[in-house]
């Protein structure tokens, strides 16, 4: 029987298979997960631990995962016809997920789509990456699933439809988190897909506070839904952990100050 050759590309990752099993050591199963998910999850954990054999296969590790968040999150939210960017969308904005998991999990969907329409091959992420990427997924899960969310369904938390409150608190937390944040100092003067992000950091605030101290009129409306487009294009693309998370929340806020401003049902 032939044994298995180690890819040359993970050299500088391990020196030696034992090496990879440190690198998913915490990536631990959480409770209360169904069946399909638990298999996805240990699967893509599995995938990360061989990629010491092929490459390819940490790529691997997060497309498939993502699959057991969208499970996930469908059906804590409800909804199994929403794409899993709205999913990640709504639980952010929801409090059920941070801003930092839920631009990881973005950046997942991002890698996942180039790679569907062939602008990235499956040895885009390196096994560390991918452990990053994967955790997320994990944690997202765990959170998700865990008793705060369950709590969270009780009269006055975020998954309360009847209580008016809990977007107003939860757009006032996230807007004091934002203005005692620092702005990622190295991405001043950083242009990303068109947008300078200090601009658009103070565009958006300056809308969120307008909503705040008296509400936006029909042109503000506007303006926030054309700074939200950027930014999402922007968040999937930021690559260094704090300013992901500096923009998430950002993205988050301008969410909730948008869904305030949809038109009835009718």
């Amino acid at each position: 029987m032939d044994t298995p050759v180690p890819d040359v590309r993970v050299r500088t990752v391990v020196p030696g298979y034992a090496g990879m099993h440190p690198l998913v050591a915490d990536l631990v199963l959480p409770e209360g997960a169904s069946m399909s998910v638990m298999s996805a999850l240990e699967t893509s954990r599995e995938l990360i631990r061989h990629s010491y054999y092929r490459y390819e296969f940490a790529t691997v590790a997060v497309t498939h995962a993502l699959s057991a968040v969208e499970q996930v999150l469908a059906e804590r939210l409800a909804d199994d016809n929403a794409p899993l960017d709205e999913l990640v969308r709504r639980a952010a904005a929801a409090g059920l997920v941070s801003a930092y998991l839920a631009g990881e999990l973005e950046r997942g969907l991002r890698l996942r789509e180039r790679i569907a329409r062939g602008a990235a091959t499956s040895a885009a992420v390196n096994p560390l990456r991918a452990v990053d990427l994967v955790r997320a997924v994990f944690d997202t899960v765990a959170a998700v699933l865990g008793p705060a969310a369950a709590e969270a369904d009780g009269p006055g938390g975020p998954g309360d439809p009847g209580d008016a409150r809990g977007p107003q608190e939860r757009l006032v937390r996230l807007w004091e988190e934002h203005r005692a944040a620092a702005f990622p100092a190295s991405f001043r003067g950083v242009d990303i897909d068109g947008a300078d992000l200090v601009l658009l950091d103070a565009a958006l605030s300056a809308l969120v506070l307008r909503e705040l101290e008296g509400g936006l009129d029909g042109e503000g409306v506007a303006d926030l839904r054309a700074r939200v487009a950027d930014l999402r294009a922007v968040v999937p693309l930021l690559d260094e952990e704090y300013c992901a998370a500096y923009f998430t929340r950002l993205r988050t806020l301008a969410d909730l100050v948008a869904d305030r401003h949809l038109p009835p049902a009718t």
